[in-house]
């Protein structure tokens, strides 16, 4: 089980996407409207990933020297995301640290 923080541009119930995980928002967190500099900061050793929906996150941020991994996901809506779901699931289970994996549609 990997915890994992789901960034506040995503839908709050992709969150119940992933049962076998421990997933947590970043609104219930508390650290909602941090950048995403400040957010990663806090995250990074509390939280195995990131999800988000940032597109631009991997240029704004050198993730090589956290130990939070980064997925990034192609879309904010839902409708577009559920049937990446399985291949989600799959980059979770296998992304290991300091990691940025980008999801394609």
């Amino acid at each position: 089980m990997k915890k994992i923080l789901l960034d506040e541009n995503l839908p709050h119930r992709l969150r119940l996407s992933f049962p076998e995980h421990e997933v947590i928002t970043t609104k219930f967190a508390g650290w909602g409207g941090l950048t995403n500099g400040e957010l990663i900061a806090k995250a990074d050793g509390i939280y195995d990933v990131l999800l988000t929906g940032d597109q631009n996150l991997r240029y704004q941020q050198n993730v090589l020297s956290r130990a939070i991994a980064i997925i990034e996901l192609p879309s904010n809506d839902m409708r577009e995301l559920i049937p990446l779901i399985p291949k989600i699931r799959e980059a979770i289970d296998g992304i290991t640290s300091n990691t940025y994996l980008s999801i394609e549609l």
